[in-house]
């Protein structure tokens, strides 16, 4: 027999599992008989599409059998096994970074953290929550030689050649004191009919009955095998069938939680097509949802047998926190990664798909809002994204969305704030480019609070990438108030006139700064601040620039942004009637600085702003 180590995340896991991982053991169970179903669904897969496994054997079941007086459970399955390697890749080490992520993620709160054990595929070792030793044996599909797997959970592992009739996995658990309480068969049922009755394969469970025996006069003991779960696809069923508590369960076993979903929608198509999916929505989001391999979150199946469950073109990218099933009759069982991206099949019931979930999103919004309040604080990000790639869908994802403003408190849509628009207003109006809090103050909103204009507060830090190209909401144009184009919605009749008096100074600001800005002008948007700056329609924001340069980004262009100038400002007053000095000059770049650092911009040069400060102030005390 070989002695071997676990890998050092391994014996983590395991200490964090056993101690103070879960706050609900029982999930061990369904962990296993997920495990089996899933190795059931890739051998029957197999040996419906490859030539090699055709000829095998196959008869699909899970068995559960009890030992109540010996404290045991054994759950065997005919799936498709593992060799040696396998065996100490899968259960041994940690082979995929998902799971060394899960480490990176656990908070230590018990129920949060519980939670994360489907989502990073290491839902075996919860076992060793109930049991103080595990063996496994298992022999692959096609192959001749079982191995028998033996652990405690701490010392390591054991491995050695074994013998099983036919190929499948079973697991033994010697029950521990924690463990001990799930010897009884109608704990054993109850957990089954909980978390796995929708599984597709049968369940069975062999246990001591007890019977009463009418002419002894006492209950006897029948060793009785018996079917624990319905063994039927749950979201082929019809809708008129199913119970909410149904569609939750069949959601913690798709999803790997405990938490229930915050919706679902459950779709039959009939015709050209014939296919159904149920698509759930999370109640959190999955917390690799900004990390560039997130997990898929919805499997596909072709005429309810399972495909696979990493395919990212089943939905697009921003969708990918959705969880569910796609199960079609039109797609070949043999179907891969590779013919789905061109699979006309496939594309119709995705363009579908997406439609369903965007309009089902669209009724929460008008009919439930607090519920959809719960989803839009998890997924308003996602759904933007959606806005830069989904051109068929913008205008729902538009609806979908929502934003923070400086009307309403909390967040609004675009449609409230159309229908707040006052009279003579041209455009919805918004600020990108930072935090709120340095947005709420920005000098460019001053004048639309004089007018009382409603900006959108977009603080998000895709929001710039996002909505430059989204210059329509309907027939409203949206327009950034940092774009040097917008100011043309704000003049009044008296602008030329102020913009010609000021042209001398203008002048003296652009010599001073010379090729540090694009251009000096006369502001129409400023009413308290002496000076902002802004871009050209088509350049990023000064804050955009530094953000793309900051991810790795240096080929972008050095752009330079305008200055623009408050007439009506005392300060610019008095520099407009000054000569042409050194301290006319000081001035100028503070403006020019005080309206970088008003956008969030670090100074090139701290130094020299600190000495025209200086300078500034030595001559106002």
């Amino acid at each position: 027999m070989s002695k071997r180590e676990f890998q050092t995340e391994v014996s983590q896991l395991l200490q964090l599992i056993i101690h103070s991982l879960y706050s609900h053991p029982e999930i061990f169970l369904r962990e296993l008989i997920s495990n089996s179903s899933d190795a059931l669904d890739k051998l029957r897969h197999l040996t419906l599409t490859e030539d090699s496994y055709k000829a095998l054997p196959f008869n699909p079941r899970i068995d559960l059998e009890l030992d109540e007086e010996n404290k045991t459970l054994t759950i065997a399955d005919t799936g498709i096994g593992m060799n040696e390697e396998e065996l100490v890749s899968h259960l041994g080490t940690i082979a995929r970074s998902g799971t060394k992520n899960f480490l990176s993620q656990l908070s230590g709160d018990a129920k949060r953290d519980s939670n994360l054990i489907g989502q990073f595929g290491v839902g075996f070792y919860s076992a060793f929550m109930v049991a103080d030793s595990i063996e496994v044996i298992s022999r692959k599909a096609g192959e001749d030689q079982a191995w028998r797997w033996v652990s405690d959970g701490k010392t390591g592992f054991e491995i050695e050649r074994a013998e099983r009739p036919t190929a499948g996995t079973t697991i033994l658990l010697h029950f521990n004191e924690e463990g001990k309480q799930y010897a009884n068969s109608w704990r054993l049922q109850e957990i089954v009919k909980k978390y796995s009755n929708h599984i597709a394969f049968p369940i069975f469970l062999t246990y001591d009955k007890s019977e009463w025996d009418e002419a002894e006069k006492k209950s006897t003991k029948i060793r009785t095998t018996e079917q624990v779960n319905a063994a039927s696809a749950l979201w082929r069923r019809p809708k008129s069938e199913l119970k909410e508590e149904d569609y939750k369960e069949l959601y913690k076993s798709v999803a790997g939680g405990w938490e229930d979903p915050l919706f679902w929608f459950h779709t039959k198509a009939e015709g050209s097509l014939d296919y159904t999916t149920l698509f759930y929505v999370p109640s959190k989001a999955p917390l690799d949802l900004y990390q560039a391999e997130y997990k898929v979150g919805v499997k596909l199946y072709v005429k309810r047998v399972f495909i696979m469950d990493d395919a990212k073109e089943l939905l697009p990218q921003y969708l990918r926190f959705i969880r569910g099933i796609i199960d079609s009759e039109d797609l070949p069982l043999n179907v891969s990664r590779e013919i789905l991206q061109q699979n006309r099949v496939l594309t119709s019931i995705r363009t579908a798909s997406v439609k369903k979930i965007l309009s089902e999103l669209k009724n929460i919004a008008a009919n439930q809002p607090e519920q959809y309040l719960k989803f839009i604080t998890e997924y308003n990000r996602p759904l933007k994204e959606g806005l830069h790639g989904d051109f068929a869908n913008r205008e729902t994802l538009l609806d979908l969305v929502r934003f923070k403003s400086t009307k309403v408190e909390g967040l609004t849509s675009l449609a409230d704030v159309k229908s707040r628009m006052k009279e003579e207003q041209k455009s919805i109006y918004y600020i990108t480019g930072g935090a709120e809090p340095l947005l709420r103050t920005s000098p460019l909103l001053e004048i639309y609070k004089k007018k009382d204009l409603e900006v959108l507060i977009l603080d998000d830090d895709i929001d710039e990438i996002v909505f430059s190209g989204v210059d329509k909401y309907g027939d409203i144009d949206l327009k950034a108030v940092n774009k040097a184009s917008t100011s043309e919605d704000l003049k009044d009749e008296a602008e030329p006139e102020k913009a010609e008096a000021l042209q001398p100074l203008l002048d003296k600001l652009k010599a001073t700064l010379g090729e540090n800005v694009k251009e000096v002008r006369a502001s129409v948007r400023l009413a308290d601040s002496p000076s902002c700056i802004v871009s050209d329609e088509e350049e990023p924001s000064m804050k955009m620039q530094q953000m793309l340069r900051a991810m790795g980004q240096t080929d972008i262009p050095a752009l330079k942004p305008t200055l623009e100038i408050n007439p009506d400002h005392e300060i610019v007053k008095k520099l407009l009637a000054r000569s042409d000095d050194a301290t006319t000059q000081d001035a100028a770049w503070l403006l020019f600085d005080q309206a970088l650092l008003m956008e969030g911009v670090p100074l090139q040069d701290p130094a020299a702003f600190v000495q025209r400060l200086n300078r500034i102030l030595n001559l106002s005390i």
